[in-house]
């Protein structure tokens, strides 16, 4: 009998660190990986973070692939298979994707594969900041194996013991691992041999989140854009992308207000804005980002 090949799954809220968690796989596990990544938004920003890391990358975007993407799903692993033959698919999901329907397709229509474990990636500022979880983010709890705990360097040591108890309420049996920009031991994440029976979920999306796009070839004003991203609206959840200033492109990535930008190898600027109700401002943010720009002579 063929050996199945192993799928780990990666899920999470909406800026938890997933491609964090995947550069860091990438950088430290000598395998030969395959990875599908499902994206929210326009431009794939996550794909372009981790090309050229000798990899095979299959992307699925524009929806999400616990639902819409599915029969794409099993075509992208099905010719990674027969192509690539790898060690380890890892699969990548949108911060909106709920995991069990996911689990359920690749146990009943992946037979030449097996569902190793589902890693979910939660962000302890989020959850002191913004503690009502939504249904999602608890489905995303609920599935995991592995809860990788992660930016406890941003939260009070504290309240830390208090949001694992609230993780435990939820999960009790997943292994919760406290992380810094998701610095794990990769051989923790794989092996797990998950085989559980789910039956069909009941699932349906509520569309409430939005998202719009911004691509630029021209240099922006980094002064400028730092106060741009202090002056977004809130309910802009999340925000990533490259930018082109006058040292170089920088990586951007904005969860809930925080933001980092970090030096990054791109051509042009490109980003992705995601919210709940952001599209009857878009015309105003994309007008404030251009004034950002230097003026071509």
């Amino acid at each position: 009998m063929a050996t199945r090949i192993p799928i780990t799954l990666i899920t999470g809220p909406l800026g938890s660190g997933k491609t964090t968690l995947l550069r860091h796989i990438l950088a430290t596990r000598p395998a030969k990986i395959a990875i599908v990544m499902n994206e929210f938004g326009e431009i794939a920003i996550d794909t372009k973070v981790i090309e050229g890391k000798n990899v095979r990358i299959s992307e699925l975007g524009g929806g999400c692939v616990c639902c819409s993407l599915l029969g794409e799903f099993e075509a992208a692993v099905t010719e990674i298979l027969e192509k690539v033959a790898p060690e380890i698919i890892v699969v990548e999901t949108t911060g909106l994707a709920e995991p069990e329907a996911l689990v359920f397709n690749i146990q009943e229509a992946l037979p030449q594969c097996r569902l190793d474990g589902v890693v979910s990636v939660i962000d302890a500022d989020m959850l002191v900041r913004f503690p009502e979880l939504g249904h999602t983010t608890r489905l995303q709890i609920e599935s995991a194996d592995i809860l990788l705990f992660n930016k406890i360097d941003l939260v009070d040591a504290k309240q830390i013991e208090l949001l694992e108890t609230k993780l435990r309420e939820i999960n009790s049996t997943a292994a919760i691992v406290r992380t810094v920009r998701c610095q794990i031991d990769p051989e923790l994440l794989f092996g797990i041999g998950r085989e559980k029976s789910v039956t069909r979920p009941q699932h349906e999306h509520q569309p409430e989140f939005e998202s719009f796009t911004f691509s630029s070839d021209r240099t922006f004003f980094r002064d400028c854009f730092e106060g741009f991203v202090d002056a977004l609206p809130a309910n802009v959840i999340r925000a990533k992308g490259f930018v082109r200033f006058r040292d170089g492109v920088h990586l951007f990535n904005l969860v809930a207000g925080r933001w980092e930008l970090e030096p990054f190898e791109a051509d042009r600027t490109e980003l992705v804005f995601i919210g709940k109700g952001i599209a009857r401002e878009k015309s105003a943010i994309l007008h404030a980002l251009e004034k950002c720009t230097a003026k071509k002579k």
